[in-house]
């Protein structure tokens, strides 16, 4: 069971953990999002940003239930492994750092090519090999220095990444032809769901963002107030987005799958808007990649602290600037190994779906921990009853049920061998 009692320092306000998970959510994605929806639905897209919206909210409902009911670091590790045990825990822990890894390292890969683009000494194998360390082992200083200076970092690149994407939202509207935003055709449920499904990978992240939930002020109420912020945040943004997008270039949207909103801003501003939102990008994933050096490594933390795996070291809290230093150089260190070898393409479809997983086991969790634990008055519980829990186990469910046979099939088996590694850890240490 998690002990209640950490080392870690509250400092956490609802600002910084608002900006924490929007700088999650809001990745490189966003950047090319636009023009793969459009080409499936053209200007009908806006309703599957609604629809995704609508069912990534109740979802989010049930994590700010869990996370004022557990409140330690660890984030969907610590609600699974409450209500479950250390066996659901250990799959939730792994499956979130597993798949929190191949993002960075597929991010921090894209970070690199955007830079070649714009300059050719980036697509050198030395240059390139040089920047991921910087980029990993500077992040692992700054957080290991302090929360204050990992989460003002991420606070700084929130701002950044947000300032193009407003001045296209605010200046866009000039450009934008109502022509290009009528509804020719309503898509069908099917459709509407294929295309959610893809947008629901761009509003994912939250689970990441709350990680930190052992360093939060007052977390009971700052971590359900900060996921209804940013999520409500980010569905208005990306709507207006799409909007100005599509009401931009038109037909022609789907036709810029690599840049879709600098080439709308090279409509709007010239080829400065070009730049703008192509730096906005870089900004983007470089700001992704510092959310997720501070959060994730907490897992790993969380993980050693409960000893669910055993390697007590990882729990170790560093004496002056109370971080867990040792699971963020950790962390860190295996991230720049995938980057660098960039052999993570076969464990992406396992990463996509096991998200989804952890999804599912922070809704069940949010139902056993209102049956097993008397409510407190200060903590958030969903109304309605059951319906929004049950109701958010039907949308995962079906998410899932998309998956390819392949993806079920290396889902189940990366379980089945997870289930071995952690009978194989209990095993040894019921010896000891």
């Amino acid at each position: 069971m998690i002990n209640p009692e950490e080392e870690l320092k509250r400092t956490i306000g609802v600002f910084g953990l608002s900006a924490n998970i929007m700088n999650i959510i809001i990745g490189a994605g966003i950047f090319a999002l636009p023009a793969i929806v459009a080409a499936s639905m053209g200007a009908a897209s806006i309703i599957a940003y609604i629809f995704c919206g609508i069912l990534m909210a109740l979802i989010m409902l049930c994590f700010a239930e869990a996370s004022s009911k557990v409140t330690q670091t660890g984030g969907v590790y610590s609600y699974i492994e409450t209500a479950f045990g250390p066996y659901a825990g250990f799959l939730a822990g792994i499956f979130t750092v597993t798949g929190t890894l191949l993002a960075d390292a597929a991010v921090s890969n894209a970070l690199v090519n955007v830079l070649g683009s714009a300059h050719p000494v980036f697509k050198e194998t030395l240059v390139r090999l040089l920047f991921l360390t910087v980029v990993f082992f500077g992040l692992a200083f700054v957080n290991v220095i302090g929360i204050k200076q990992g989460i003002g970092l991420v606070k700084m690149n929130t701002v950044a990444k947000l300032i193009p994407l407003l001045l296209l939202v605010i200046f866009g509207w000039e450009a934008v032809s109502v022509t290009n935003l009528t509804i020719e055709r309503f898509p069908d449920i099917q459709e509407l769901g294929k295309t959610s499904l893809i947008l629901f990978f761009a509003f994912q992240g939250c689970e990441s963002g709350i990680v930190v939930s052992g360093e939060v002020i007052n977390p009971k109420r700052t971590i359900p107030k900060a996921i209804f912020i940013s999520i409500t945040a980010i569905v208005i943004l990306y709507m207006l987005i799409q909007t100005v997008a599509q009401g931009v270039l038109g037909s022609e949207l789907p036709q810029f799958t690599a840049t879709p909103l600098a080439s709308a801003a090279n409509v709007i501003f010239g080829p400065v808007g070009f730049i703008i939102l192509t730096v906005g990008a870089a900004i983007s994933m470089f700001g992704f990649l510092s959310g997720d050096i501070l959060n994730n490594p907490r897992t790993l933390y969380a993980l050693a602290r409960d000893k669910v795996i055993p390697i007590n070291a990882l729990a170790k809290v560093h004496p002056s600037f109370a971080t867990p230093y040792l699971s963020i150089i950790v962390y860190a260190f295996i991230g720049f190994l995938i980057a660098v070898t960039g052999n993570f393409e076969s464990l992406v479809v396992i990463a996509s779906s096991s998200i989804l997983i952890v999804y599912l086991g922070v809704v069940l969790a949010v139902i056993k921990l209102r049956y097993s634990q008397k409510s407190g008055p200060d903590e958030f519980t969903i109304p309605g009853g059951l319906t929004i829990p049950i109701l958010s186990i039907a949308i995962i469910l079906y998410f899932l049920s998309n998956l390819t046979q392949n993806e079920i099939i290396g889902t189940l088996i990366a379980i089945a061998v997870l289930s071995l590694v952690y009978a194989l850890i209990y095993f040894s240490m019921t010896k000891k």
